[in-house]
């Protein structure tokens, strides 16, 4: 009988090498990419093609693919779509609807990939999966292009919302060259309306690349169908292209996500670099208090840092004890020109991801960074149809639909301009009710206040519902639920004498006053001196044409 001895050498020496095998793995960057395209262009394809033949698919995996009763794969080839097209409406239809990530690495990089559906309705999930990429590809179908002898308007779309997303790299995947007969020529004219395209968008950084994803050619290795092209293949390019640097370069930018206060010895303040190097010893200054300090440390769990940079999250300990809490923000000290700006009024574009519409006059909760406001739409500059980039005049925007808003919220946001800082600019919009999400917003900068919008609706200024406190309060609990802010005044430390005054300061505040008194001539002759609307609940009015009553149109 024969033995097999492990010696402690040979185990530590395994337990070592695999060590530094995590290492190096856990040390790789990771890229984020996203890929869209109109329906049939072969995304799905794509992707399942460039995790075969990297390695990065299970036997399991593939053999179930293989044994599947859904193929949509023509000559015997494997339907590599079914490994990324997970839910059953999506195999039976051959769509993308949802948003599929998928992870794989090889030797050079690590990768997450955000599969994002092409169709115009699903434009919300596509804008939700390319938020945080790093590149997009923008699947185009070579013989779609041929047959129209244009690029098809979801290609445009596509590209469109990249740009506006601030995707830094966008590389065309020009698919099926295997159908058209793989030339040169046809790839060409398809890759120069591509390149207009871009630069009419303002992309920086593009990329054409000539693909067959049903047969493999330059997706994982080069295409000997074409020996023309002498570029890279579609895998070498997102191994090579540079990750974001600019967040790193600009100025330093730290929001307060919380105030840690462990002992009487210590006080710090938790968050992420959102933007720049912050360092031990600089001068800063926070935001909205303008209060300049110095750095004293910087604190992490493995132990303090000398620097953080973007996207490190630290704790940081400072010089004097100031006034600095959730949703304020540490800037670096110094010239005026690196500051964000600070403003309550602001554009932004939105696009919009509720079936109830945006609409203008309605107040929905903003969330900047670590910062949550009540930010109300005072107007909505145009509409864009992300088929023909016409831009066009609207009162609402539905569902999938995107366009530039004017907002008014009630603190002051920090900010800088979605295109220089995509974290720093981006805002997640909520209803205030539901808490649901409705739309998200990228910040283009401060609203044009010169110029009032044509349709604005504000609410009037008091109410009055002699004798019914109860109607009184029901009214006051709605608007809140509305995001509104509204204010009982039957207080009994406010006399009747103070009412004018009490409405007037709420009014100068955006708030509305609501009383159940029964107030005499001559305080509502003083109120209708400023007050936008005095609304007198009328017997026939029920709750919810009250609050109707209470919207003023200017």
């Amino acid at each position: 009988m024969s033995t097999h001895v492990v010696t402690s050498h040979n185990v530590v020496g395994t337990v070592s090498e695999f060590d530094t095998f995590l290492d190096a793995h856990l040390e790789q960057e990771m890229l984020r990419f996203t890929t869209a395209g109109s329906v049939d262009d072969g995304k799905s394809t794509l992707i399942g093609r460039l995790l075969h033949d990297t390695k990065s698919v299970y036997e399991d995996q593939l053999a179930a693919v293989k044994q599947s009763r859904v193929n949509r794969a023509s000559g015997g080839h494997v339907d590599f779509s079914l490994l990324t097209d997970g839910l059953k409406a999506e195999r039976e239809q051959g769509i993308t609807i949802d948003v599929a990530y998928r992870y794989f690495s090889t030797s050079r990089r690590k990768f997450i990939i955000a599969d994002t559906p092409g169709h115009e309705q699903y434009t919300r999930n596509m804008a939700t999966g390319a938020s945080t990429a790093d590149v997009a590809i923008v699947l185009i179908d070579a013989k779609a292009f041929l047959k129209q002898g244009s690029l098809l308007p979801q290609s445009r779309r596509h590209t469109y919302i990249a740009s506006l997303l601030g995707i830094p790299h966008v590389v065309a995947a020009v698919n099926k060259m295997d159908l058209a007969e793989y030339s040169q020529k046809n790839f060409e004219t398809i890759r120069d309306e591509f390149y207009a395209l871009a630069k009419k968008l303002g992309l920086k950084s593009v990329e054409a690349i000539p693909v067959s994803a049903l047969e493999g050619d330059n997706v994982v290795t080069p295409s000997v169908a074409m020996p023309w092209y002498k570029g890279p293949t579609l895998l070498e390019y997102l191994e090579t292209v540079p990750l974001r640097v600019h967040e790193v370069a600009g100025p330093m930018r730290f929001p307060v996500q919380l105030v840690l206060r462990p002992d009487a010895n210590f006080r710090g303040f938790a968050g992420q670099v959102s933007r720049g190097i912050l360092r031990t010893g600089d001068r800063v200054m926070a935001l909205p208090s303008r209060r300049e300090t110095f750095v004293r440390n910087i604190v992490t769990y493995d132990g303090p840092l000398d620097a953080a940079a973007f996207p490190q999250s630290v704790t940081v300990e400072l010089e004097d004890e100031i006034d600095l809490s959730r949703g304020e923000m540490l800037v670096a000290a110094g010239s005026a020109a690196t500051h964000p700006q600070v403003s309550t009024r602001f554009r932004a574009m939105v696009v919009w991801m509720h079936e109830e519409p945006l609409a203008v006059g309605r107040t929905y909760l903003a969330k900047h960074t670590t910062r949550t406001v009540r930010a109300t739409v005072r107007a909505i500059q145009y509409k864009v149809d992300v088929s023909s980039l016409s831009e066009g005049s609207t009162d609402s925007l539905a569902m999938n639909e995107i366009g530039e808003v004017a907002f008014e919220s009630n603190l002051p946001l920090f900010f800088d301009a979605y295109q220089a800082n995509r974290m720093m600019g981006s805002v997640i919009l909520i209803d205030a009710v539901t808490n649901a999400t409705v739309g998200a917003a990228m910040l283009i900068g401060l609203a044009d206040t010169s110029q009032a919008p044509s349709i604005r609706i504000e609410r009037a200024t008091l109410a009055i519902v002699s004798g019914r406190s109860d109607l009184a309060a029901r009214v006051k609990d709605a608007l809140d639920v509305r995001g509104e802010r509204a204010v009982l005044i039957d207080d009994e430390f406010i006399p009747e004498s103070s009412v004018v005054a009490v409405v007037r300061a709420l009014q100068l505040a955006g708030v509305t006053a609501i009383t159940a008194r029964v107030l005499d001539a001559e305080t509502l002759a003083a109120l209708e001196v400023f007050a936008i609307a005095v609304v007198i609940q009328a017997d026939e009015l029920d709750d919810e044409a009250l609050l109707a009553s209470l919207e003023v149109q200017r």
